[in-house]
């Protein structure tokens, strides 16, 4: 049984910025402080190179900015907590105070998200979704900051894959919930590239849907991620057209967010869709 029976109507957080659910879809841009982000955006924690992607990504249309200074790349080699922040902060405070952008910080440790949201950050974006720090739940209860909670696992057997994904993004729900985190602060993330096979995540986009039934906004990312390279036998930095595919399919699906290395192109392609989908309209627009 879900938590919620009834759609979460908006998103409050930190800072007081709200987002309208249904209405259209809000494009997050990522930001790598990382030496090793597997599509090669990885900025080393140069501040100039951050600040300069995140001012940018805000003319480009981006409606939030994702920083992370953890690669969660396949394989990726995990560093302490005193070597995320040294990349991070310098980096997420500069953007904070040259940006009207709401900052997510991309981390699953609780110290380095209450830093972080102390500094600026108004979202916690969790891909271990509170499996690997149940107490990164406090962090966003005590600040109010919106929290994204992705499905992850270790390795990839399930006993029947959607189900089992869906049962534990309900457990990591009700961890969030019974720390005190608002209802209306939570976010769902299938977790496309995570502890799934390429037929897995091929699955995600087909059976999006089925996770509107727990009533919760919906972010996906797909942007630039190996089961595209696999497709399409491409490398990260020529997957433009597969992402777009995934991210008008992921509109289609349900999802509220989408996750993106390439802004300018996806802030396009969800307009379009969003008319199709959402019924969503430019201003000026004409109707005869």
């Amino acid at each position: 049984m879900s938590q919620v029976q009834t759609p979460i109507t908006g998103l409050t957080v930190a800072n007081g910025e709200k987002l309208a659910w249904g209405k259209r879809t809000y494009v997050m841009g990522i930001i790598n402080v990382t030496p090793d982000s597997f599509s090669g955006d990885g900025l080393n924690g140069n501040t100039g190179s951050a600040l300069n992607q995140a001012l940018r990504f805000q003319e480009e249309g981006a409606d939030i900015l994702d920083i992370g200074a953890e690669s969660t790349r396949p394989g990726y080699a995990a560093v302490s907590q005193e070597e995320e922040l040294q990349r991070l902060m310098p980096a997420l405070e500069a953007i904070a105070n040259r940006t009207d952008l709401p900052i997510s910080v991309d981390t699953y440790k609780a110290e380095v998200a209450r830093q972080a949201v102390a500094a600026g950050a108004v979202i916690i974006n969790d891909v271990w979704g509170l499996k690997a720090e149940p107490e990164l739940a406090r962090v966003a209860a005590d600040t109010g900051a919106g929290l994204v909670l992705m499905h992850n696992q270790r390795g990839t057997e399930y006993q029947d894959f959607v189900p089992d994904m869906i049962t534990s993004l309900e457990e990591s729900v009700a961890l969030a919930l019974a720390a005190g985190v608002a209802q209306e602060n939570i976010v769902i993330d299938p977790g496309f590239g995570f502890g799934k096979t390429p037929d897995h995540n091929m699955i995600v986009m087909n059976e999006l849907g089925r996770l509107k039934s727990m009533g919760y906004p919906i972010l996906v990312g797909t942007s630039r991620k190996s089961t595209l390279g696999l497709l399409l036998d491409l490398p990260a930095d020529q997957r433009v057209e597969g992402t777009a595919a995934t991210v008008s399919l992921a509109i289609a699906g349900g999802a509220d967010i989408v996750r993106v290395h390439d802004v300018k192109e996806m802030v396009r392609v969800c307009r379009v869709t969003d008319a199709v989908v959402r019924g969503w309209r430019p201003d000026g627009w004409k109707t005869s």
